[in-house]
């Protein structure tokens, strides 16, 4: 059984539903369409040589289980309203699922596991699925790479129809022991559903960037001290973290990721870029930087692009004295590149240690869509006495930038 908490900022509801039972259904189901198979699932391996070889998904046996990836799409602007849902079977697990937005479908990049170096790049039909129509899955699996992670779109501005959707990598490969890189790895994932012969990932396009070690060695590490406890938390160096944003500002189009990584002071660091897509579709290095401001750790990060081109993080922080919380800081578009100028603010102050080592999945960050400046972020962390998470959900507006005219609910 899933349960969905709803949180709004206007006044309660009336018609707020009743806590659902065990075994009752998740969510109501209008019509639903389970057991769908995907389509067809190619292994490619990366042609780091020839970054510009496009590799082909290719039909061939539907897509079997035992495992599934399961969707549910609201059939209104109203979360407490009808959805509709989906299941997609797959030949592997499905692991840990970082949904994206772009105009031609939801993609969702899932991993095997934490033993396996093979990563899914996904994506299901979301113009029918918002109609609640039978629809399709297409998949790669790619082998030998790190975390993948989709860009998802911020704002009103659409990129060029038909463009792409862009996926972004860390390099490195921590079950080979390679804990550092100079490069971030991109693809283009073009998707034709008529044609599903003619859908391609062309890449991976290598992108020189500043040098990095992951976080404390990578993902299930023993990592951030806290105070008080033995126990340190992990800080899932190894990935980069979602979302990977895309904005268009004007005539601009640009991309935003974010990964931890060691820093000199000792601590951890949120790493973050901001890209350009030339004409050609290939993301360009605009500006770079690593946020230390001191000896702690700041890690596990979410970025956003707000209307104006400005850029907020939110982000984990922690290390002895300081139990694990939530802060965030961001940078105007016109400072000085690789900068992020605007001071840090502090959205949760950890009260308690954690007694085990995985410290969230992720954290996240959405761009309010009535004004399209306002930057929502949620994180988590323990209360005093506390043995289980809390999460905290706040936001903040960087400074200038104002609501468009006509700005409206999505």
């Amino acid at each position: 059984m899933i349960v969905m908490p709803i949180f709004s900022r206007g006044p309660v509801r009336p018609d707020q539903p009743a806590v659902p039972k065990s075994g009752s259904a998740a969510i109501p189901s209008t019509p639903g369409w389970p057991s769908q198979p995907g389509m067809p699932i190619k292994l490619v391996p990366p042609p780091v040589s020839n970054p510009a070889n496009p590799n082909r998904a290719a039909p061939a046996t539907q897509g079997q289980g035992p495992y599934s990836m399961c969707y549910a799409v609201s059939a209104s602007e109203d979360p407490l309203g009808e959805y509709y849902r989906y299941e997609f079977l797959r030949p592997l697990f499905p692991d840990y699922p970082r949904p994206a937005v772009w105009p031609d479908g939801y993609y969702v990049p899932t991993s095997t596991g934490d033993e396996v170096i093979q990563k899914h790049a996904c994506v299901v039909e979301r113009e029918k699925m918002l109609k609640g129509l039978p629809a399709t899955e297409q998949c790669i699996i790619i082998d030998g790479v790190n975390f993948l992670n989709n860009a998802d779109l911020d704002g009103f501005a659409l990129p060029p129809r038909g463009a792409p959707n862009v996926m972004l990598a860390a390099g490195g490969t921590q079950l080979k022991q390679v804990l550092e890189d100079d490069s971030i790895y991109a693809w283009n994932f073009h998707v034709d559903w008529k044609n599903p012969a003619n859908t391609r990932l062309v890449g991976p396009m290598k992108i020189a960037v500043a040098p990095y070690q992951y976080l404390c060695g990578g993902q299930l590490t023993n990592c951030v001290p806290q105070p008080g406890s033995d126990r340190r938390l992990d800080a899932q160096g190894d990935k980069i973290m979602a979302r990977v944003v895309y904005r268009k500002v004007k005539a601009r189009e640009s991309i935003v990721a974010v990964h931890s990584v060691n820093t000199s002071a000792g601590g951890g660091g949120v790493r973050w870029y901001e890209f350009r897509l030339d004409k050609k579709r290939v993301p360009r290095v605009y500006q770079q930087g690593t946020y230390a401001p001191d000896k702690f750790y700041r890690w596990m990060a979410s970025p956003a692009i707000d209307r104006m081109g400005n850029i907020g993080l939110g982000y984990s922080f922690g290390g002895a004295p300081n139990f694990a919380g939530q802060r965030f800081a961001g940078r105007l578009r016109n400072d000085p590149l690789g900068q992020l100028t605007l001071r840090e603010n502090v959205l949760a102050e950890g009260e308690a240690a954690q007694n085990a080592m995985r410290w969230e999945d992720y954290t996240q960050t959405a761009i309010d869509p009535s004004d399209d400046c306002t930057i929502w972020y949620v994180g988590d962390y323990l209360k005093k006495g506390a043995t289980n998470y809390s999460s905290r959900i706040g936001a903040f507006r960087l400074p200038g930038c104002r609501a468009a005219r006509g700005s409206t609910k999505r």
